[in-house]
């Protein structure tokens, strides 16, 4: 959906396009692995040449699970890193750190005003958090009540989503509207951008990839460490020996490598009939993922080598963010009665 501006006195100013809002959050608690790149980052660079986009680093999120101060630093120093090298471009987009825009929390607050406790008691992250034994504090039962308020404070009115993920965005669609009727229409109702995100299973084979499970591959690790890892995938269990036929539709190696070739339908061929074994599938698959990183990685040591860049980033997304914060709670503030009135 696009729209045109003009000015409202003086000669008319030419038209350009005023592109939609998105805004993700991502949170800092470890390296980026090929479910993140796969399932999200590809999508990000993508969204920043067709939207207005703003992506937060969103520690306050992360202390849900992480409890030490300078490890918490170090995740979100690294994360902003690992979305530069792969194509976040701060002059075609919004980075910005959760933490220093105090305003998020203030607009989760006031939500919490108007979201039933029985909201948050039942969404799903919230019990599979407490399964996973995160510490079932106050800030994980309202971790998506702080979630609608990161996307909602900046207007935006679409979310980055993979269709088997649509129903995490109803909760915040649920708070806005709670404060609406309650205030008055202040807050759009933000709608999922589907993605075409894969699940990619782990190395496990079994379960979505992922830091709790302990089943990645870190994209950006050294290349000795892609191979052990990518080795000691597990593969199709029936399939004992080397003669033995190949099941590619079950091996999650073979699935792979979808992702890192044209030549994949050879390769799954290869694996039924037993004309590849899997120590062969293997190892293409890791020089395949070290040779796509690679000139990433490059570029993520380069800007690493530059301390004070990541910072000089996050302030500069801040900055551009501000006004519409700002414009933003000024309209909260208003309507729920709390500072000085406006004249």
């Amino acid at each position: 959906m696009t729209s045109t501006v003009t000015q409202t006195s003086g000669q008319p100013a030419p038209s350009r396009p005023v592109r939609e809002r998105v805004f993700s959050g991502i949170q800092p608690s470890g390296a980026s692995h090929l479910g993140n790149y796969l399932g999200a980052q590809v999508n990000y660079v993508k969204l920043q040449d067709e939207y207005d986009t703003i992506y937060g680093i969103v520690d306050l999120h992360a202390l849900t699970t992480v409890h030490d101060g300078e490890e918490m630093r170090r995740l979100s120093h690294e994360m902003v890193l690992d979305l530069l090298a792969v194509g976040l471009d701060p002059e075609r987009c919004a980075l910005i750190r959760q933490s220093d825009l105090p305003e998020h929390a203030e607009l989760a607050w006031i939500f919490n005003t108007v979201v039933p406790v029985g909201w948050v008691e039942r969404t799903p992250t919230y019990k599979e958090k407490r399964e996973q034994g995160v510490d079932n504090t106050m800030g994980l039962l309202d971790y998506p009540v702080l979630q609608a308020a990161d996307i909602v404070i900046y207007k935006a009115s679409r979310v980055p989503v993979g269709k088997d993920q649509a129903a995490h965005l109803e909760l915040s669609r649920e708070i806005v509207r709670a404060f609406n009727r309650r205030y008055g229409p202040i807050f759009p109702e933000p709608q999922p951008v589907y993605t075409d995100a894969p699940i990619v299973l782990g190395t496990d084979g079994q379960r979505k990839m992922s830091k709790s499970a302990g089943n990645t591959i870190p994209i950006f690790a050294e290349p000795d460490e892609i191979r052990k890892i990518v080795m000691n995938m597990v593969t199709d269990p029936q399939r004992i020996k080397r003669t033995d036929p190949g099941r590619p539709e079950i091996c999650n190696v073979c699935q792979l490598h979808r992702f890192f070739g044209a030549d994949y339908l050879q390769i799954q061929d290869g694996e039924r009939t037993a004309r590849t074994g899997c120590v062969d599938t293997k190892q293409l698959l890791a020089e395949r993922i070290i040779e796509h990183f690679r000139p990433m990685k490059a570029k993520r040591d380069q800007l690493a080598a530059n301390p004070d860049h990541v910072e000089e980033v996050l302030a500069a997304g801040a900055a551009k963010v501000r006004p519409i914060l700002e414009a933003t709670m000024a309209e909260v503030h208003a309507a729920v009665g709390i500072g000085p009135k406006r004249r």
